[in-house]
């Protein structure tokens, strides 16, 4: 198989010369997209409210939609699922739709999906991406073995004889072309597997045999299966399981928190890649391993726009294109899709690390940070923080969560985090300490709020038995795939949750 890697390797890099073409004219390819978005647009309920005929500015365009939440779309998005065939979001049907949970709500949201967003989104930014790691690693055998894929546990669900719903992943791997299936492991019916914990057996027993070459997953739950393919087989890495084994792909949650742990329980010779690849989108993904940031996937079929996240909550909040955005500020995400959605506000926050490329970073939520004091704490503070902790103390962190003590008659402000650690260690207190310390150094305004414990005490730190987390998603029917923990919260619901299960299930 080994004599198909010079052809692919030159294929790659014939199409990544188009690559090129948008990436040295990020601001004419966007214009392209939205004029396309809107030629399609047009002929549907929502363009017809909105004028899209009569549109032949980016400024038109946003002076006349306003900026769509789900709860702004959701009436159209239900009578697409009733079975309404109109063309009410996009001028093509629309035969399948994306469930997705979230981490900040308890109700599931559905994004549609069309052809286009399948064809020319996901499945060409997943092209793209295998491109530019081809581009970069000339001599991969990446495509010689298979690719292991932990995605979601939801099944494929009919909605009416037209409409068919499942997780992202799901819709991915129905949907995928048939020589998709010859590179991915494991075979489909484990893949879906609603029972997460059964899942992880069956994906470990399935594919230590095989000729893995790639992992793609979230950390998460990546790790988990890791640790049980490594029980089953008593090796010490999964080099040893799988020597072919050459590049992970993560994304979902922040992997800061957790390269360490991959490197150890991996091993050497493993080349790692980001992505941002959501329910609404394939947005961004490395095209350099070597380089911080994720290239913005600029002619994919999607229109972006960034909202500084000062604006979130005002009346008529403004929204700045890439000729006018600034590098390590804060920006909601806005995008236009082929999907059929329309100046939608996605709830994560960007950074941009580079400007010509434009290189994103993954910031948080608008709706995951501590701001309870003035401290302005971020998911990317936190994660950056607690990766510092663990390298001074030697611990490993697997995941947390963390939300404000508030000021009381006699007491002061506080963060109080839960953490799970991969051991647990000696001294709770030496691991505050330092992610204090590292809290201070990256967010100057936790610093001052710290400041002789005038507005802020020293972290609250709680260590977890390993069980805690997985009882609390387990509880909210969100064991597995894409489901996460969430990393801060502005108030006390999760984590009094989180503490009140731990108590009434003695997991102490």
């Amino acid at each position: 198989m080994r004599i198909l890697s010079p052809a692919i390797s030159r294929l790659a890099r014939l199409r990544h010369g188009r690559i090129e073409e948008w990436i040295n004219q990020p601001i004419a390819a966007q214009r392209e997209v939205l004029q396309d978005l809107i030629t399609h647009g047009q002929y549907t309920e929502f363009g017809r409210k909105y004028g899209f005929k009569e549109m032949f500015t980016i400024r038109n365009f946003k002076q006349a939609v306003p900026i769509q939440e789900y709860e702004d779309l959701k009436p159209y998005i239900e009578r697409i699922m009733d079975g309404e065939d109109e063309q009410l979001l996009w001028n093509t049907p629309v035969s399948w739709f994306a469930k997705s949970s979230g981490t900040t709500s308890d109700k599931s949201k559905f994004i549609p999906i069309t052809n286009e967003s399948l064809q020319d989104t996901h499945f060409q930014a997943a092209k793209d991406v295998l491109t530019m790691y081809y581009h970069f690693n000339n001599n991969s055998d990446l495509l010689t073995g298979k690719s292991l894929v932990i995605g979601g546990s939801h099944q494929i669900s009919k909605m009416n004889e037209d409409v068919q719903y499942g997780d992202l992943s799901a819709v991915l791997l129905q949907n995928a072309p048939f020589w998709g299936q010859w590179i991915r492991t494991p075979e489909l019916s484990i893949a879906l597997m609603d029972e997460w914990e059964g899942k992880i057996e069956s994906l470990a027993l399935s594919t230590i045999e095989e000729n893995v070459t790639s992992i793609a997953g979230v950390p998460t739950w990546t790790l988990v299966l890791i640790k049980r393919i490594l029980a089953i087989t008593g090796k010490a890495n999964l080099k040893e399981v799988w020597p072919n084994l050459e590049l992970y792909v993560h994304g979902g949650v922040s992997f800061t928190p957790y390269r360490e742990q991959f490197k150890k329980l991996i091993g050497p010779g493993i080349t790692y890649l980001e992505m941002y690849n959501a329910s609404e989108g394939f947005f961004a993904a490395q095209n350099n391993p070597d380089e911080e940031g994720m290239l913005l996937l600029l002619n994919h079929g999607i229109f972006y726009e960034f909202m500084p996240v000062e604006e979130y909550g005002s009346e008529q909040p403004k929204t700045i294109g890439l000729d006018e955005v600034e590098l390590a500020k804060n920006y909601a995400l806005v995008i236009s899709t082929n999907g059929g959605l329309w100046r939608y506000l996605v709830g994560d926050t960007v950074q941009f690390v580079s400007k010509y490329p434009f290189k994103i970073k993954v910031s948080g939520r608008l709706k995951q940070y501590i701001n309870a004091f003035g401290e302005e704490l971020i998911a990317d503070n936190a994660d950056k923080a607690i990766a510092i902790a663990c390298q001074k103390t030697g611990l490993v962190v697997n995941d947390y969560t963390a939300a404000p003590v508030y000021i009381g008659d006699d007491t002061k402000g506080a963060h109080e985090w839960l953490i799970e650690f991969e051991q647990m260690p000696e001294s709770v207190d030496a691991f505050a300490y330092e992610l204090d310390c590292a809290l201070k150094s990256v967010n100057s305004d936790y610093e001052a709020k710290r400041y002789k414990d005038i507005a802020l005490i020293m972290p609250i730190v709680h260590s977890l038995n390993k069980l805690v987390f997985h009882e609390w998603l387990r509880s909210k029917g969100k064991l597995g795939g894409q489901h996460k923990i969430p990393r801060l919260s502005n108030d006390r619901v999760y984590i009094d949750e989180i503490l009140a299960l731990m108590r009434a299930k003695n997991l102490g």
